[in-house]
């Protein structure tokens, strides 16, 4: 629903003026904030608060029986971090926000409709339209498979297809800046009469499709498991400070990335600012292989139990 999201923004990008497109954005919030006043607090929160009637009736509203009633065994506290069930899921839960940030997928968007001008692409303006839908057709990929396949398996498979292709997205930056270097020397070899090749195009090419191989392993892996991992490792108790930390991780690393990301190209010019996604990607893999459990089919006791060693 996130990518789909995104996709219908692209969409409605290429018909409205931007003004206009705030506009449309304030539809969804508004019918949310409608529609929340007749959502009920979760059955968990209202028993903690000892609202015991209140939770019964947001059990009723919810799975349409009071199943599930459980009383909450404890609420959060810093000295729960000091047990492994706790304090792994943690760490864990907090690398993989990390990890889907630092993969380069922000610098990657940015560069989108760049690219798709410098390949003399006719309509430069459907390059987000076209990374919006390869979001969503290898998002919907992963969620069909994801249960057969383990979140391992596609977290690694993600990871090394975005290792290879933020590797080719350096060596694009650094094949054009050496062509643009040496421009002038090549000038010299040129008749006069001859017609100029634009040999950028070829390698903008090179670009176009590094950028689709990135945005499909991403979408069929870091993309989408990390948010599903989250929901999966953290004991209920903690689950609610546990996932507000993760997300509060996430977007600071977005916030850092795109801020940070042009000086960050200054100093290590383009290609080096890439290769240095690519080595976080490499991370990314060594860390699920020796870091993150495989949580299919496993329950809530199981993964626990694993993190505790027992």
């Amino acid at each position: 629903m996130v990518v789909i999201g995104i996709l219908l923004a692209y969409l409605a990008g290429r018909v409205l003026e931007w003004r206009w497109l705030a506009v449309l954005g304030c539809v969804p919030p508004s019918f949310m904030l409608l529609l929340m006043c007749c959502m009920p607090e979760t059955p968990r929160f209202l028993l903690t608060q000892h609202k015991h009637q209140e939770a019964m009736a947001a059990l009723q509203f919810l799975w349409g029986s009071e199943q599930g009633w459980e009383e909450p065994s404890q609420v959060f506290q810093l000295a729960l971090l000091r047990h492994p069930g706790i304090y792994k899921p943690f760490l864990i839960g907090i690398s993989l926000m990390a990890f889907q940030q630092l993969s380069g997928i922000n610098a990657v968007m940015f560069y989108a409709e760049t690219i798709f001008e410098e390949a003399k692409f006719k309509d430069s303006s459907l390059a987000s339209v076209i990374m919006g839908t390869i979001q969503v057709l290898f998002t919907a990929m992963a969620a069909l498979i994801m249960d057969r396949a383990g979140r391992r398996l596609l977290l690694a498979l993600s990871g090394m297809v975005m290792v290879f292709s933020t590797s080719a997205f350096g060596t694009y930056f650094k094949l054009t800046q050496d062509g643009s270097n040496n421009s002038s020397h090549m000038d010299l070899l040129v008749p006069v009469s001859a017609e100029p090749v634009d040999t950028n195009v070829g390698l903008a090419w090179l670009a176009v499709g590094s950028m689709c191989l990135f945005i499909a392993g991403f979408a069929i892996g870091w993309g989408p498991i990390p948010w599903l991992l989250m929901s999966e490792i953290f004991p209920l108790h903690v689950k609610g400070v546990a996932t507000g930390v993760c997300v509060l991780t996430n977007w600071l690393m977005a916030f850092l990335v795109t801020k940070e990301f042009n000086n960050l190209m200054e100093v290590l010019r383009p290609y080096g600012a890439f290769w240095l996604a690519s080595a976080f990607c490499i991370f990314s893999v060594l860390f699920t292989l020796f870091w993150v459990p495989e949580t299919k089919g496993k329950t809530l006791e199981q993964i626990t139990a694993h993190f505790e060693g027992r």
